[in-house]
């Protein structure tokens, strides 16, 4: 679907003001919601990683947070069993 008619809601523009590129993403959003392949698309976009444009329903600035999220998570389970394992041991 985004890479037919609606392929320009999902790359802003040069120098696009705020209220634009907000009204802009929210409709690329809208066709993301739509999308078949939504889910595949914004796991395409986080592993590249995309830098720009809306990728999976997800704008560049929402998939910094998702892969952020993803980081903490990721170091928290390796810290956790690194625990485990140390308890593990001494037992």
């Amino acid at each position: 679907m985004c890479r037919r008619d609606e392929a320009g809601l999902f790359f802003a523009p040069s120098k696009e003001p705020t209220a634009a590129r907000l009204s802009r993403e929210e409709a690329a959003k809208r066709v993301c919601a739509r999308c078949p392949v939504m889910v595949e698309c914004r796991e395409h976009a986080l592993l590249q990683p995309e830098p720009y444009g809306v990728w999976g329903g997800l704008t560049a600035a929402e998939r910094r947070v998702v892969l952020a999220r993803r980081r903490r998570r990721d170091l928290e389970l390796k810290k956790a069993a690194r625990s485990s394992d140390r308890i593990a041991a001494a037992g």
